[in-house]
């Protein structure tokens, strides 16, 4: 069956949405540039973006409802489905999974007993990794409604949540104070956040960040602990210079490394869950 048309917003709801919409269209020499702020002050609203609040983007910039939904569904900050009011998002990328990211995911998955992209029953958690929190220097990251919980333990962690489910709430790391999804794609959309001290607690960089300033005005940095550099290992590989490489030698273009193009006894491989 062909999907119905959306259903329209309420009459109230729809009248405090246009008055909203029309001030942040008006920040813009061309309507259509408003789409992603237009976008977030839907999701303010509902919790995620559907597909009322799609076409009410459309309607007010003159797009299409496909114009609107590739946009919508282009971007990971906008739900395509309701969530939980504390979306916890837990980095895996490069950095923060080495530094233990991959690790605080599993054991919350099992603390909560949700899955990526799933909300626990009291409606409070929604968990998921995601990519890069751009906060590399303080690894592993979380990041809670989009502030910041760094240096993460999963124990840390665990705590984290259950302050969140308890309504005990969480002190981000830095940044401001921190409110629930719906308030918060709200502040996202544009509008000031009222919350008494909330602009005050912006804060600025941290430690990580700012050792590079401090170094450059002169000022002491941390000690480091460097061990000292062993010596090399003997080569029993010849290394040649990039021309005078012997002809039709494995690794004439570099610099012959024992690889499996390089040492046919030791070829390498990609090797399967099974080891195979």
């Amino acid at each position: 069956m062909p999907e119905l048309p959306a259903p329209p917003f309420p009459a109230e709801t729809l009248t405090r949405l246009e008055r909203d919409a029309a001030e942040i269209i008006g920040r813009y020499p061309h309507s259509r540039s408003a789409l992603l702020p237009l976008l977030h002050l839907v999701q303010s609203e509902e919790g995620f973006v559907s597909r009322t609040g799609m076409q009410f983007c459309a309607d007010r910039l003159g797009l299409t409802l496909a114009e609107v939904t590739a946009v919508a569904t282009f971007y990971s900050m906008y739900r395509r489905r309701p969530g939980g009011e504390y979306h916890v998002g837990v980095c895996t990328n490069t950095l923060c999974a080495v530094m233990g990211g991959d690790a605080i995911f599993e054991a919350l998955q099992q603390h909560l007993g949700i899955g990526n992209g799933e909300t626990t029953a009291d409606g409070k958690v929604t968990l998921e990794h995601i990519e890069c929190n751009a906060a590399c220097d303080y690894a592993p990251v979380i990041m809670v409604n989009w502030e910041f919980f760094d240096d993460q333990t999963i124990e840390s962690a665990r705590q984290l949540v259950d302050d969140l489910i308890a309504g005990r709430g969480a002190t981000p790391t830095r940044g401001a104070p921190l409110c629930g999804f719906k308030a918060t794609s709200r502040i996202l959309a544009g509008f000031p956040d009222r919350r008494e001290g909330a602009l005050e607690a912006g804060g600025s960089g941290g430690h990580a960040s700012l050792i590079g300033l401090r170094l450059a005005k002169g000022e002491t940095g941390p000690e480091r602990i460097t061990a000292r550099p062993a010596e090399p290992a003997p080569r029993d590989v010849p290394v040649y210079p990039p021309d005078q490489a012997p002809a039709g030698h494995p690794s004439s273009h570099d610099a012959p490394q024992p690889s499996a193009g390089s040492d046919p006894d030791h070829p390498a491989g990609p090797v399967s869950e099974e080891r195979e």
